[in-house]
């Protein structure tokens, strides 16, 4: 199926960002050699087609576009300033980096003039503007604000171009004119399972299963759903009433139970299962083996309804959000348990998230070995943006090419998925570029490939046609 975004228009309107602006490599900047010429070339042809091509964006967590006029009651909005394009994941680095918890929360503190914001910042910004989150950021500042450099004497510049461009349709200006993004995916965190968007068919929503099973929290999800829980059986009764309502409308299920656990899924019965739950409508407590048994068995209950609606079960696996929060040795584990997921359901299309970095080359042969493995790399482009891109060439010579999805840009603020959208065709760019000059690739394969990664591949395995049908001109 084609494009629905043209070729003509994707082209104009990424002509800002450019393909060849990106490139330090750019033939313009002249060749030392033959051999150079052919690989500017080269990089130069892949990287019109990448930069040419719409996203679908398959990962995100953006909150609804009225939210962000509503300031700080909103909240997932800290400052309602510049500082909130820094405020998911560039945090983090910051906090890494050795800013104080103090300085942390002046930097986003709604009291602090944006201004004088600069300046806390100021000792921390040379050492994380370039990694993946600080770049990303710094990208949307550059082309969202037309500042070249963040700096005291830009700064006033910055707030007044985050004021200028935060106006109603900011998000399709951002995402669809700037990003090239065709539609979004995204895992509402504004504390429902599933939110009624106000672009129902622009911001897709997935159909969150964690609260289903892992995080259980009986009121929030029984409550409009109207069943009085007293029984696993109660519980059944609420998870169906959930995927009834919105599964004809989801484009799958998502879980981030990955935060808290290993994906070591296993098949539990309900005979076991249900005086575990007894206990939890009592208020008892719950040993641990007790606790993740009864994960395991609403898990795989969930899992059984989204095969009924036909939805994918997106998996977070690998590398953590946040700041000291992370046990590596625990996300080793999540590939095997990946696999055997893939084999205790054969009929379930499991999407594995983030490349489970650091572990990439495990989550490859996964999805090499089993039909049901799919691989999506968003997230991946501002963690590590070499490894992602060394992840593209490694996977797209081991394992088939229409299971990768190649860009979520997994923010709840819009701004910076721009930046991380020109990080991610910059790292399509370059691994398709360096097969072709490695050998593995002739460049007609490079461009045939270009289409799949980023668009269709996308369309078919989130069934949009069907959904975009469903979804279009929607009143909840």
């Amino acid at each position: 199926m084609p494009s629905k975004i043209s070729r003509r228009k994707s082209l104009k309107t990424m002509g800002a960002i450019g393909a060849s602006s990106f490139f330090m490599t750019s033939t313009s900047q002249g060749a030392t050699n033959i051999t150079d010429a052919r690989a500017n070339d080269i990089q130069n042809v892949i990287a019109e087609q990448v930069f040419a091509t719409p996203f679908i964006d398959t990962h995100e967590h953006l909150i609804e576009e009225k939210g962000r006029f509503t300031g700080t009651q909103h909240p997932r909005v800290r400052a309602d300033d510049w500082s909130l394009v820094f405020s998911h994941y560039a945090d983090s680095d910051f906090r890494s980096a050795g800013m104080s918890l103090k300085e942390y929360d002046q930097f986003f503190s709604p009291f602090v003039d944006p201004v004088d914001k600069w300046f806390i910042l100021e000792p921390y910004w040379p050492f994380v503007k370039n990694t993946g989150y600080g770049l990303a950021s710094h990208l949307a500042v550059q082309y969202l604000y037309d500042v070249p450099e963040l700096s005291a004497a830009t700064v006033r510049a910055v707030q007044d171009g985050y004021e200028k461009v935060r106006r109603p349709g900011f998000y399709k200006t951002i995402l669809q004119e700037k990003a090239n993004i065709e539609s979004c995916q995204v895992n509402s965190l504004e504390d429902t399972p599933f939110m009624e968007s106000a672009m129902p068919d622009f911001l897709m929503q997935d159909l969150s299963i964690v609260g289903m099973f892992g995080w259980i929290d009986i009121k929030r999800m029984s409550a409009p759903a109207g069943i009085a829980v007293e029984s696993v059986d109660d519980w059944y009764s609420v998870i169906d009433w959930w995927f009834q309502r919105y599964g004809p409308y989801a484009i799958a299920v998502k879980s981030q139970n990955a935060y808290s656990r290993d994906i070591d899924y296993e098949q539990v019965s309900y005979n076991d299962a249900r005086p575990i739950f007894q206990k939890l409508v009592n208020k008892d407590n719950l040993a641990k083996d007790e606790a993740k048994a009864l994960q395991d068995h609403l898990f795989w209950y969930a899992v059984n309804k989204s095969n009924e609606f036909n939805l994918p079960v997106k998996l977070h696996t690998g590398y953590y959000a946040g700041f000291g929060n992370m046990p590596l040795a625990r996300l080793s584990r999540n590939a095997g348990s990946a696999t055997q997921l893939c084999l205790d359901s054969p009929a379930t299309r499991f999407v594995f998230m983030h490349i489970n970095y650091p572990n990439y080359e495990e989550i490859i042969a996964a999805a090499k070995n089993h039909a049901n493995c799919y691989i999506d790399m968003c997230w991946s482009w501002i963690i590590n943006p070499i490894a992602a891109k060394d992840f593209l060439k490694k996977y797209l010579v081991t394992a088939p090419a229409n299971k990768i999805l190649t860009f979520g840009g997994d923010y709840i603020p819009v701004e910076p998925v721009l930046g991380h959208a020109i990080i991610a065709r910059r790292g399509i760019t370059l691994a398709l570029s360096e097969l072709v000059q490695e050998g593995w690739l002739t460049t007609d394969d490079a461009v045939a490939l270009i289409d799949p990664i980023m668009y269709t591949n996308a369309r078919r395995i989130f069934a949009l046609d069907q959904k975009e049908k469903v979804l279009a001109n929607k009143q909840w």
